[in-house]
């Protein structure tokens, strides 16, 4: 499912335009990307929590000449199934 597929189904399981569904879809992912950006977690009780990881610096390797490299320290976004997700999906 994409974006506008995503959208159609808001707008159709809430009764929403499908303007009005953009809308809140773009708000809902806007607050959790701020949210992120300033360090904080965002828990969705039985659907998820989306968190930062911070992923320290380590040495890798080039696949195509096997010489070492390094990776540089970053934080990335994680988003842990919560329960009720976990069981519907299974």
């Amino acid at each position: 499912m994409n974006k506008s597929e995503l959208i159609e189904a808001i707008a159709k399981e809430a009764n929403l335009s499908k303007v009005d569904s953009a809308k809140a879809l773009n708000a809902l992912t806007g607050a959790i990307t701020k949210s992120l950006k300033k360090g904080e977690s965002v828990s969705l009780i039985g659907f998820g929590t989306f968190s930062i990881l911070k992923r320290s610096a380590r040495t890798g390797r080039n696949p195509q000449t096997g010489k070492p490299l390094k990776i540089a320290a970053k934080k990335v976004a994680r988003f842990k199934a919560g329960a009720t997700l976990k069981k519907t999906v299974k």
